[in-house]
């Protein structure tokens, strides 16, 4: 038997994907933790209070152009032909005077428009004007950008980038945002070593891929040392962990003589979900030990990190009070077929290579595809999800090519 037949043959009832997440995220919550910071740290952290702007942007009324600021019914009739004629001043700006003004410049008083400065000509003291403005053109008014006691930010935001510069520009130096969530990743497996394996011994990589996961996703993980697969062991590590947001197991989590992890955190707490109609990578558990949610994820790695992807990022972005963004997508045209058993989600890596049709990429699945090819992840560029309603895709069909790798 494959290793996917055999985890068919333990779970007679397997959980879809959907109700599986519903599931868990239905018994957490969010954590209410903030604190309030200067602007420089806050980029990427999730906003915990609405945020108006204290000042108008801008905060007075400036030049749009460069040019002359005048008054707009001094330069009524003006034309190529027969321009207005206005003096050249300084300061406040009088009938029939024009003050020179750039980009930015504060209006000067008694103005009410600018004249580009390409419209005009200097004659001497006197500056002939060569087109009409009316009142207000090229002038931004107080408040054009952002109005005083505008609602800017609500909680739950992502702060950006461009975000930060908003905020800067309307006098705000600090928000308040939530803590990230807090994550401890337990490895589990007496043959897992950090190196030099041995004749059946395996390099520890799954608690190592998924710590950084949780890291890119907005948590703060701690990566525990290996546990053997002992019962006590996994109590007592799963325990010392229930003062974090969430707990992450890795392996140990199918039916086999030495799948401890669910029997265990059913012993302690519940377990809610254990089997779930997804390949690969079927026997994920999702349970709780006081409110604190328990994510068990199959020994294998390619299992393991689709069953990252599919529930611990949402669980901590649900816990963390942050956003689920949605993977970034690319459309592609499939080289070979690819299958997938009914009722079941199926996620096929693939590499994206040019096509020359349409300038549309090829999706070439990748020829290994079993759950244990870590390969089969860390050198595709994503995968193509085959819903359950589908028996999978044929060659030449235009899929959706998940790079969930780069979704924050």
């Amino acid at each position: 038997m494959s290793h996917d037949d055999l985890e068919h043959a333990g779970f007679k009832d397997r959980t879809r994907v959907d109700e599986a997440l519903e599931t868990i995220l239905h018994a957490v919550s969010g954590h209410d933790r903030t604190e309030r910071i200067a602007l420089g740290r806050v980029d990427g952290r999730t906003l915990a209070e609405t945020v108006t702007a204290p000042t108008p942007v801008p905060g007075y009324d400036r030049a749009a152009m460069d040019g002359y600021a005048v008054r707009a019914e001094d330069t009524f009739g003006a034309t190529g032909r027969s321009p207005t004629v206005l003096r050249e001043a300084d300061g406040e700006v009088a009938p029939g005077e024009a003050v020179r003004v750039h980009t930015g410049s504060d209006l000067p008083d008694g103005a009410d428009a600018v004249v580009m400065v390409e419209e005009t000509e200097i004659v001497g003291d006197e500056i002939e004007v060569f087109d009409a403005v009316a009142e207000g053109e090229n002038v931004g008014e107080v408040g054009e950008d952002v109005a005083e006691g505008e609602e800017l930010y609500q909680p739950g935001h992502r702060i950006r980038p461009s975000d930060l510069g908003l905020l800067k520009s309307v006098g705000i130096d600090q928000v308040e945002v939530y803590d990230p969530p807090t994550v401890g990743v337990i490895p589990t497996g007496e043959e897992l070593v950090q190196r030099d394996p041995a004749p059946g011994e395996v390099i520890e990589t799954n608690g190592l891929t998924v710590s950084r996961l949780a890291n890119r996703w907005g948590a703060i993980p701690t990566y525990r040392n290996v546990v053997d697969d002992d019962p006590h062991a996994i109590r007592a590590a799963i325990q010392r962990d229930l003062a974090k947001d969430v707990v992450v197991t890795t392996g140990g989590s199918s039916v086999g003589e030495r799948d401890y992890t669910p029997e265990v955190v059913d012993d302690i707490g519940e377990v809610l979900v254990h089997g779930v109609a997804l390949k690969p990578g079927h026997p994920v558990a999702l349970g709780v030990v006081e409110d604190t949610p328990v994510i068990m994820l199959p020994g294998y790695p390619v299992a393991c990190i689709i069953n990252a992807v599919q529930f611990l990022r949402p669980i901590l972005k649900t816990v963390g009070n942050m956003p689920v963004p949605d993977h970034p997508t690319v459309e592609a045209r499939l080289t070979r077929k690819i299958s997938s058993e009914p009722g079941t989600r199926t996620f096929a890596r693939v590499r994206l290579t040019e096509d020359g049709e349409d300038d549309t990429p090829a999706a070439e699945p990748t020829r290994a595809s079993g759950a244990g090819v870590l390969s089969s992840v860390a050198l595709a560029d994503g995968w193509v999800v085959v819903p359950e309603e589908r028996e999978g895709y044929d060659a030449g069909d235009h899929v959706a090519v998940e790079n969930w790798e780069w979704s924050a």
